[in-house]
């Protein structure tokens, strides 16, 4: 949008008659606008706004304006005074949005001046595709921050305008990806379920390097997803930010990825539009696809925003992570040599890569096929002017394309359908990219709304580039990569149906690339080519007519031929109007479309029939409807080609994995499993060798990127094979074969995948009436015959295949199926359409049809009566026909005469499909108020009141039997009689509502008479009679106009029509491929056409009917084995479900038994459908059975069943019966709106009848109840009598149910079809333990462990009146971790150490702690703390000082909970807990939710089937006591990491808060202000009661002074699982026995004591101890201390020998080590994201055994304070930056120095004036203090961030110095000269003279080579250090020598500092050392304080010369004068002589 604010004029010149009455006129590319007039005005003021639409097309640089102000006059022409030109090159740039132009004169027409002005404000709001300047800080809302330190105030939050116009040059780096790459990506994001979801972007911003700009402040703005988050601001060129940001989302995964992060660097001193540094993006996609969703400290190269040629602009190192639901985000590891990483080496950059600038040139051809978008309005009131029509073209196209956040448009082309743009689009992108796609969106343009998308389509940038980098390297053959190609290629659009409406369309997110489009919206022609290193000269140009000519061969079209023949429609949900099916391709075949030739697309109209159970479908028998499209489309055979070989081979892979598989799953011996392998194998390489791709050679529209991907196939494919090959030799474990095998799976489907398809798809479209109501989208070269080979035939092509239409944009993702179509569809080029021959089977015959109506009027039949209808006309009855009009098509001839036919399919039968009938009759009576009852007017009715037969005049239909008499149906709301009444108001004759009880004031009565009758069954061998064909004359009969005929005629029908039909046949082909000639219509009444009918009805209603009929059909016999089903979703408010399944088999459907309450039902039954009749040839039945559907209900007493899922199995098809094959049983996934919602046991076989009779079918299964046949034998799994032990534990946590709480709980175990039930707990409160805790039953459980039902476990509440409520449900689905060999006796289930002494009778305990009083504690306690342990564990060498080389503990950091590290089996080897569930919840939420835990474990094992034979001894034995206990339990939280910050400023105040039982601790007194990763080194001690108490909740919250605190997040532990584990949890064992120390024993008992204990429950002898306890014996092996502690260091806090080997004894036996675990912690808010982590322990001690040890002190570690003195001795070199007056070159020098983090305790030196040669001479001392942590050698820095901020935050900030040069100017700001910057940990050495001091000394430490390591040392150990160091100053982006500085660096601590004090500058107390003002030059002054010395070295130095001179001069000039003055006096006086 341009905006012209038109202010004011000033002086216009005057008329020569009055003044002129100013108006103005701006003319913008030939579009003018004008303000209003102002009468008799020189000085006229408008104030309007003109506003342009720039059409989305941006302005140029050549772009322009005219004003022109004019004279208006109210008759004639307005009188010119004077115009202007204004170019609007300055908005161009993007710098600035508005151009200020003020007092711009005005010229005539000569171009004189006319001595006026105008003033104008001219706006620009560039469109969504140009790229404005991204440096500009209005480019979002620019705010200026007030707290900005320093000079400048900051950028504030930048938010990019609408649209994301990021619209910088280039995308930055990026891998361009090769196959391996995507291929990771696919399988990444295939796991992601498609919709919205929680996602957290986490962000951290570590530091930057090598920034450019001189004495910079920068700040770091990241955005992600609409969200910006900036860094504090930092200073220098190498600032440190250490910064998190958090981004949570909840949007789609195919969004999110696409969505990038930009990062971009601005410098916050600059206000200025230059502020941005530098910048980055990447896709968020990029970061999802890398190992573990994350990138770890990689450095970012920054780039100029729009300057491609720019080099790098520093340099930022970020980690990022993209975490989704349950994902843990990974620890990041900060390596020792971090501060020198090579920054090369860790680039975010494929290795050996280098960016590029590229230019991705889009050439945008044209497009055809695009669908109308406007309203037809405007078009008629121009065909009412006279206008012509012209409804097609109702569209203004023009194209967008998107790359990287980077839009560009061509031009619109108003109203046309076919536009042709010939324009190129160059997006420039920094390359390899990181963004994947670039999107092309097609709209349509509108004036006064926003534009309409018609189409969206991706270019795949993975799929059209390639970096060659998937050839394996042995092959050593050249790479295959290349840059993004595409085409010269037609791109296909999809989205909504092309049907316009000018209603909102429902599906219009599908023309935005959201979801599958349902239709084909055209097309778009494009060619992508990518040149590097060059900036294209504009963004949009015009194409060069040669591209376009070249262009025309790749449009060549070539004729292709569709048809497809409909074997079946079933399943259809309920009966309804008529159903036709639509096949199109593009546009032709879409009979809504008028711009093709009407096709034969439609099949006829069918009426659904009931298949006697559930279903409808459309009973086409033996005449199956045939549809032929004609289409021209580009020959791509080629490529389509190539896809259909890869996709055979895939497809062959496939099925022999999956049968690979299966065999693992059903454990089959060895042999046979290398023999499926083996097959697979050999299969595998032989498809590879004998199947090639086709060769490219002579084949016409070649582009480049298919012989480039032709080479990428092929060798990837070689490497497959060569891979086969060699796991063919080399394989060792078949098993582990299985990823790489899948893997190839996956590789071939990306090698298919064929960028370059301009194939459209073949679209099916189910018509119900008039309306669309669902589709199915098949790709071409599914179906496309193709002559190269067989294998190059598309998988589909000319074979039956099943297809499920879809609803569009379905909500419920196929919860129900509109229909399921069995079809065959060949697809081919017209020239090979005689191979159709072929694949065709039964006889095709083509008919013209026509309806002839009539009605009956008075009595009698005629046309008279037929009110807007014709008197022949087609099936709908809208469209005119006439015989004699008809004319076959080109090449087809009449075959036979008109003759009458009736439709059968069409015919409206209520009875049709059903077993069992009721026909029923309405008896009506009549009164006046108050009379007597009589019959009515029309005394029989139906339920609508229309007029029916007399109950006599219904005869029984032949094949039908009555079951009863006419009865009194008097079920419903009616008196005894059956009556209910009604008054009836006029002007209607009967009553709208009933009600049972008479009134007298009721008028009309009615009863409703039923009678029932059910198909007869037939005799055996008896025919089948033919139904009564119905009238004679073909007639069918109606009531009303409308679609529901029926054949005989009825007293109430009024209506009545009849088919007539006519057969052509081809003139001179044979075969079924003739019907391919049929196009265009049969020619309609030419009456019509004169007539402007809409032309959608003409078209399309009145083509050809093509049929297929099959002579005769074969009986097959089909069994579906239904065994069970498993893990069904529970749908009733009890967790059950009721389900049952039906079985539905194409045009049959039968019903299992429905069971109760159970989610894993076994129904274990056989559906039996005697006589399936199928058309077709047994041989392609066998090979593509039809599949059986299962669908699996719930059923509900109340309300309609609920759909559970549904399931596909195909059959075993047996063409003969005595085949031996038997099915079996497998497990098919249960799909619920496209879920897995469960898996079902089926199986099915298929079998083809003998004509001869039925003896050969196989036996009639067991019979279990009335028509209830079980699975027989051989194919019912074998089973095996089995024990199940359960051991019930306890429950806890159980929610309430029905408001009441669970008191009284009893277990019930169900499992094989056994049950058993655990005694009652009496009161939940006080013990939730149950009283005898072991049930044992014996089941029949089948031996192969797929075929194991689950156990079912239910918690029942006993409540008052005998009410048993479930209220809780588990179910186990796997026994597998359970069986167990019941002979070796373990001690797995039995007691752990601490249960084994509660058990033992309670003795009373003394335990003596030896007291050693420790010699060096308190020096020990300086250098050595727990944190050293710490850390010498996490391997921070730095950090834990001397605490290693003692010889101390180290502990174990787990860094996941104790209960998930392998090792401990989750704590659960006592007993596990299983989540009890409740069904679906009140919301109708599908999600069950958790009600409770049950505490249990179970043991499965093998029974003999002898009843002689001695059980086995029981598994659960010794059990612990299930009492209450009370405990003393320790928690120590150490710290968190990465919280998720919930302040503003991007930060958290965290403290702890926890809860056990009904205790709870709050710890917000000690919150940890501003910190996302605190240390909070606490320990809390609690008492418990176990098992009551046993949830502890650890949360976090975030403390907030005024609003309520936040909770980040908790994490919950499970204390009774870690008591009664055996793995020794409830305390870890210490590493070595210590009595005192840091480490002293924390325990009640000491090792041995433990050591006994473990003994007696392992059921081991004692531990015998010999020598003094330095040797022991234990479970049969000996110890000796010696060989534990050998090589270690023994030191004095140790314990007794005993007890130390006992410990080491113990550490062997798989016990907790002293440990730390690192727990996520979650909130409700998102519920699977990790909201930060907390490193933790707890220690649980039972009080009965007495007190525990004292507990460790974690309290964190304080900073020392230090001293940094800093002498600066002098400068030299400096640059000399100012000239004196009197013309030399001098810079009056001073120093100025801080410490980052503390600058506001800058110091500065005094001036060192006047320096002439660049030294200064300073002797000044700054000190700086500062706190340090030695073991983490970092500053730690305490301010408050603003001054309103509530507390100090503290940073840790690497130790360094900056300091600075700079020439003092008294008047106006100091220039700054130059900058050091040392990093005191990591020093550079300095030079000893000057001379050698360069600047090279610097740039070798900033490169960070590793072997420059020896020169940096380290500041605190060296503690001193002088010499001469270089400042650096940036020039025309150069760093140059600003100057050299001479220094005495000194760290000192605070003692030392006491005792060596030493002043600042050169104040008391100077010494140490002691500093003398300097000795500067006597010119070292300042001239404005020091006149006398100004003059004396100033003035007289320089010009004594000329002051000499001047005296004498003036002695001279002054003797001059008085000679001159004194001279006439004298000579008078001479000559006068008055005194003579």
């Amino acid at each position: 949008m341009l905006r012209v604010v038109v202010e004011s004029a000033k002086g216009l010149p005057k008329k020569k008659v009055g003044q002129p009455d100013p108006i103005t006129t701006v003319i913008f590319k030939e579009e003018k606008k004008k303000t209003k007039w102002i009468d008799n005005e020189l000085n006229p003021v408008w104030n309007e706004v003109l506003e342009f639409d720039l059409k989305g097309t941006g302005l140029d640089s050549s772009s322009y304006i005219d004003v022109i102000v004019k004279d208006y006059e109210t008759i004639g022409k307005d009188k010119f005074i004077g115009s202007t030109k204004i170019s609007l090159k300055d908005l161009v740039s993007g710098q600035t949005r508005s151009l200020p132009s003020r007092n711009i004169p005005l010229a005539n027409e000569n171009g004189q001046n006319i001595g006026a002005t105008i003033n104008l404000v001219i706006g620009y709001d560039p469109p969504a595709n140009a790229a404005p300047n991204l440096n500009d800080p209005l480019a979002g809302d620019a705010t200026v921050d007030a707290g900005g330190g320093g000079g400048g105030g900051e950028e504030g939050d930048e938010t990019l305008p609408d649209g994301g116009q990021s619209g910088s040059a280039g995308v930055p780096l990026g891998q361009p990806v090769n196959l391996r790459q995507r291929f990771n990506r696919a399988q990444n994001r295939q796991r992601l379920v498609d919709k919205p979801q929680d996602f957290q972007i986490r962000v951290r911003i570590i530091e930057a390097r090598q920034l450019s700009g001189n004495n910079i402040k920068p700040v770091v703005k990241v955005h992600v997803c609409g969200q910006t988050h900036r860094t504090r601001i930092k200073r220098g060129n190498n600032p440190f930010f250490d910064e998190i940001f958090f981004y949570n989302v909840h949007m789609l995964p195919s969004d999110l990825f696409d969505k990038p992060i930009s990062f971009r660097v601005y410098n916050s001193y600059s206000l200025r539009a230059d502020s941005i540094m530098g910048e980055f993006k990447l896709d968020v996609g990029y970061v999802y696809d890398e190992p573990a969703h994350s990138v770890m400290r990689k450095w970012l190269l920054l780039n100029e925003a729009d300057d491609s040629s720019s080099g790098a602009k520093g340099y930022l190192k970020v980690s990022l992570f993209v975490v989704g639901a349950g994902d843990e985000p990974p620890v990041e590891k900060r390596e020792l040599n971090d501060d020198q990483d090579d920054i090369e080496s860790n680039l975010l950059l494929p290795a050996g890569m280098t960016l590029r600038w590229a230019t991705l040139s889009l050439k945008v051809f044209r497009a055809e096929d695009i669908p109308q978008m406007d309203d037809a309005f405007i078009q008629s009131m121009k065909e009412i002017f006279g206008g012509e029509e012209n409804k097609k073209n109702l569209v203004d196209p023009f194209l967008e394309a998107c790359f990287a956040g980077k839009k560009l448009c061509t031009q619109i082309i108003e109203k046309n359908a076919n536009p042709e743009w010939n324009q190129v689009l160059n997006l420039q992108v920094k390359f390899p990219s990181m963004c994947e796609r670039v999107k092309l969106t097609v709209f349509d343009w509108d004036r006064l709304t926003r534009n309409d998308a018609i189409g969206t389509t991706y270019l795949n940038l993975a799929k059209i580039a390639s970096s060659g980098g998937e050839i394996e390297a042995t092959t050593g053959q050249s790479e295959v990569g290349f840059l993004p190609a595409f085409g010269p290629c037609y791109v296909n659009l999809y989205g909504s149906p092309r049907e316009f409406t000018g209603l909102p369309d429902p599906y219009e997110d599908l023309n935005y690339g959201n979801g599958e489009g349902v239709a084909y919206r055209g097309r778009i022609l494009v060619e992508l080519s990518t040149k590097l290193e060059r900036k294209a000269d504009k963004t949009v140009d015009s194409i060069h007519s040669d591209d376009i000519l070249v262009v025309q061969k790749y449009q060549r079209r070539r004729k292709y031929s569709l048809c497809a023949v409909f074997y079946s429609a079933s399943m259809i949900q309920e009966p309804g109007e008529p159903i036709q099916f639509e096949v199109s391709i593009g546009n032709y075949g879409n009979k809504l479309d008028t711009t093709c030739k009407p096709l034969a697309s439609t099949t006829q109209y069918s009426r659904a029939v009931f298949d006697g159970n559930h279903y409808y479908y459309l009973p086409w028998v033996n005449t199956k409807p045939v549809v032929v499209v004609l289409s021209y489309w580009e020959d791509i055979s080629h490529r389509l080609d190539s896809v259909n070989i890869i996709l055979y081979i895939t497809h062959r892979l496939e099925s022999n994995l999956e049968a690979f598989k299966t065999a693992i799953l059903a454990k089959v011996s060895e042999n046979q499993l290398v023999e499926v392998w083996l097959k697979l194998l050999n299969q595998l390489i032989e498809d590879l060798e004998s199947f090639p791709t086709p060769e490219l050679e002579s084949c016409a529209n070649l582009t480049s990127l298919d012989i480039q991907i032709k080479k990428l196939r092929d060798s990837a494919l070689t490497s497959i094979k060569d891979g086969a090959r060699r796991m063919r030799e080399e394989a060792r474990e078949i098993r582990d074969t299985l990823p790489d095998l899948e893997t190839w799976v996956d590789k071939l489907k990306l090698l298919a995948e064929e960028p370059q398809n301009s194939m459209p798809d073949v679209i099916i479209w189910m018509i119900r009436g008039e309306k669309r109501v669902a589709y199915s989208r098949i790709p071409a070269h599914q179906l496309l015959y193709s002559t190269y080979s067989e294998q190059a035939c598309g998988q589909h092509c000319g074979k039956i295949q099943t297809v499920f239409l879809k609803y569009p944009m379905d909500k419920n993702k196929g919860l129900k199926v509109p229909v399921q179509i069995r079809v065959n569809m060949w697809l081919g080029l017209s020239a090979h359409e005689k191979k159709f021959n072929s694949y065709s089977e039964g006889t095709f015959s083509v008919f013209a049809e026509l309806y002839e109506n009539q009605a009956q009027v008075f009595g009698k039949w005629g046309t008279t009566g037929l009110v807007g209808r014709h008197k022949f006309s087609d099936v709908t009855g809208k469209l005119k026909l006439k015989q004699e009009h008809f004319l076959p098509p080109r090449g087809w001839e009449w075959e036979s005469d008109w003759f009458i036919d009736p439709e059968k399919a069409l015919l409206m039968e209520a009875d049709a499909g059903h077993t069992e009938f009721m026909d029923e009759v309405y008896q009506n009576e009549t009164r006046f108020p108050g009379g007597e009852w009589k019959a009515a007017s029309e005394p029989f009715t139906d339920v609508n009141g229309e007029k029916s037969r007399n109950p006599g005049e219904f005869d029984c239909p032949p094949g039908w039997m009555w079951e009863d008499k006419w009865t009194v149906d008097d079920n419903r709301a009616v008196d005894d009689q059956g009556w209910e009444y009604g008054i009836t108001i006029p002007p209607e004759d009967k009553p709208r509502s009933w009600v049972s009880a008479e009134k007298v004031y009721h008028v009309h009565r009615r009863r409703r008479l039923v009678r029932a009758r059910k198909r007869a069954a037939l005799p055996p061998g008896a025919v089948v009679e033919k139904r009564d064909q119905g009238d004679p004359e073909g007639w069918e009969f109606s009531s009303l106009i409308g679609w529901k005929f029926h054949k005989k005629e009825r007293s109430s029908d009024t209506f009545r029509r009849r088919r007539w039909r006519r057969k052509m046949a081809p003139e001179n082909r044979l075969g079924a491929s003739a019907i391919f000639q049929l196009e265009g219509a049969l020619g309609v009444d030419t009456e019509e056409k004169g007539s402007k009918d809409d032309a959608t009805k003409l078209f399309g209603a009145n083509t050809p009917t093509v049929s297929c009929s099959f002579d005769r059909s074969h009986m097959y016999h089909l069994r579906v084995y239904v065994y069970q089903a498993q893990n069904l979703a529970s749908m009733d408010k009890d967790s059950f479900s009721d389900p049952y399944a039906h079985v539905s088999f194409l045009h049959l459907s039968k019903t299992t038994e429905s069971l109760q309450a159970t989610l894993n039902p076994t129904w274990d039954q056989t559906l039996i459908f005697n006589d399936v009749e199928i058309y077709g040839d047994p041989q392609s039945i066998a090979q593509r059975p039809p599949d059986v559907v299962l669908e699996f209900y719930d059923k509900d007493q109340v309300g309609k069943d609920e759909l559970l899922g549904r399931s596909v199995c195909a059959p075993l098809v047996k063409l003969n019966p005595g085949m031996d094959q038997t099915p079996k049983l497998l497990w098919q996934p249960i799909i619920h709106k496209g879920q897995k919602a469960g898996e079902a046991l089926v199986a099915a076989e298929l079998i083809l009848k003998v004509e001869s009779g039925e003896s050969n079918l196989p036996l009639v299964p067991p019979k279990r109840g009335e028509n209830l046949y079980m699975v027989p034998q051989g194919i019912r799994p074998v089973v095996q009598l089995t024990a199940v032990e359960i051991l019930a534990w306890g429950l806890r946590n159980m929610k309430p149910y029905q408001l009441a709480s669970v008191s009284s709980p009893s277990l019930v175990v169900e499992c094989g079809g056994q049950r058993v039930e655990s005694a009652i707990i009496k009161n939940m409160k006080k013990n939730p333990n149950f009283p005898s805790s072991v049930l044992f039953i014996k089941v029949l459980l089948p031996k192969e462990e797929m075929y194991t039902p689950p156990i079912v476990l239910k918690v029942i509440d006993h409540r008052p009146f005998g009410r048993k409520p479930v209220v809780g449900q588990c179910t186990i689905t796997t026994l597998e971790q359970f069986r167990c060999d019941p002979y070796i006796i373990t001690a797995e289930g039995a007691m752990s150490s601490k249960m084994a002494l509660m058990a033992s009778p309670s003795k009373h305990l003394s335990i003596n702690m030896e007291e050693k009083t420790p010699l060096l504690e308190t020096q020990e306690k300086e250098t050595v703390d727990w944190w050293s342990k710490f850390y010498a564990s996490t391997g921070d060498q730095q950090k834990c000082g001397p605490y290693l080389k003692k010889g101390y503990d180290t502990l174990k950091v787990f860094d996941c909970e104790l209960e998930d590290v392998p090792e401990f089996k989750g704590l659960t080897d006592f007993c596990s807990t299983f989540k009890l569930l409740r069904g679906k919840n009140e919301s109708g939420d599908d999600d069950p939710s958790v009600v409770g835990e049950l505490k249990g474990s179970f043991k499965v094992y093998p029974l003999s089937d002898d009843p002689g034979v001695v059980p086995p001894p029981r598994q659960f034995r010794e059990l612990p006591e299930s009492g209450p206990q009370e405990c003393l339990v320790r928690i120590y939280v150490v710290r968190a990491i990465d919280l998720q910050p919930k302040d503003n400023n991007g930060n958290c105040d965290p403290y702890i808060k926890m809860s056990l039982g009904k205790n709870t601790v709050d710890d917000r007194d000690h919150y940890l202000p501003n910190t996302t990763s605190p240390l909070f080194g606490r320990m809390f001690e609690m008492t418990c009661f176990l098992p009551q108490d046993k949830d502890l909740k650890i949360s976090v919250y975030d403390y907030d002074l005024l609003t309520r605190d936040e909770k980040v997040g908790e994490t919950v532990i499970d204390l009774e699982n870690r008591f009664l584990s055996r793995y020794n949890s409830y305390c870890g064992l210490p590493q070595t026995y210590c009595i005192s120390g840091i480490n002293k024993w924390r325990d009640q008992l000491k090792p041995s004591e433990i050591l006994n204990n473990l003994a007696r429950l392992k059921g081991l002898s004692k531990p015998r101890t010999e020598d003094n306890g330095t040797s022991l014996t234990f479970n049969g092996k000996q110890y000796m201390l010696a060989e534990f502690e050998n090589n270690k260091e023994i030191h004095e806090h140790l314990g007794p020998a005993l007890e130390r080997l006992c410990l080491h004894v113990l550490r062997k036996q798989g016990l907790v080590p002293e440990h730390v675990e690192t727990r996520t912690l979650y909130s409700s808010f998102q519920p699977n994201i990790s909201q930060g982590r907390l490193q933790m322990w707890v220690d649980i001690f039972p009080k009965s055994i007495g007190l525990p040890g004292p507990p460790f002190d974690i309290t964190p570690r304080k900073p020392k304070k230090y001293f940094l003195r800093a002498v600066i001795w002098n400068t030299t070199d400096v640059t000399l930056d100012e000239t004196s007056i009197t013309g030399e070159h001098m810079s009056d020098i001073y120093v100025k120095g801080w410490m980052p983090g503390m600058e506001e305790d800058k110091q500065k030196t005094d001036v060192h004036y006047r320096s002439l040669d660049g030294d200064g001479n300073f002797n000044w001392r700054f000190v700086f203090g500062f706190e340090y942590l030695p073991a983490e050698q970092l500053c730690l820095v305490s301010k408050k961030e603003h001054f309103w901020s509530l507390d100090k935050t503290e940073f840790r900030i690497p130790p360094k110095l900056i300091v600075q040069i700079w020439d003092n100017d008294k008047f106006s700001l100091d220039d700054y000269l130059g900058t050091l910057e040392l990093d005191l940990r990591n020093l550079v050495g300095p030079a000893k003279t000057p001379e050698k001091c360069a600047l090279k000394m610097m740039d070798d430490l900033e490169i960070g080579a590793p072997h420059k390591m020896e020169q940096a040392k380290s500041l605190f150990a060296q503690q001193s250090v002088r010499g001469w160091w270089p400042c650096s100053i940036e020039q025309d982006g150069k760093k140059v020598l600003g100057g050299k500085v001479e220094m005495t660096l000194e760290i000192i601590g605070e003692a030392d500092a006491d005792a060596k004090p030493a002043g600042k500058g050169r104040d008391d107390p100077n010494m140490n050392p002691h500093l003398d003002p300097p000795k500067r030059p006597d010119t070292s002054f300042f001239w404005f304080t020091n006149p006398c010395k100004t003059m004396k070295f100033i003035v007289w130095k320089r010009f004594r010369c000329l002051f000499i001179g001047l005296i004498i001069l003036t002695i001279v000039v002054l003797f001059l004068a008085i000679l001159l003055y004194s001279l006439p006096n004298y000579i008078s006086m001479k000559i006068v002589k008055p005194l003579q």
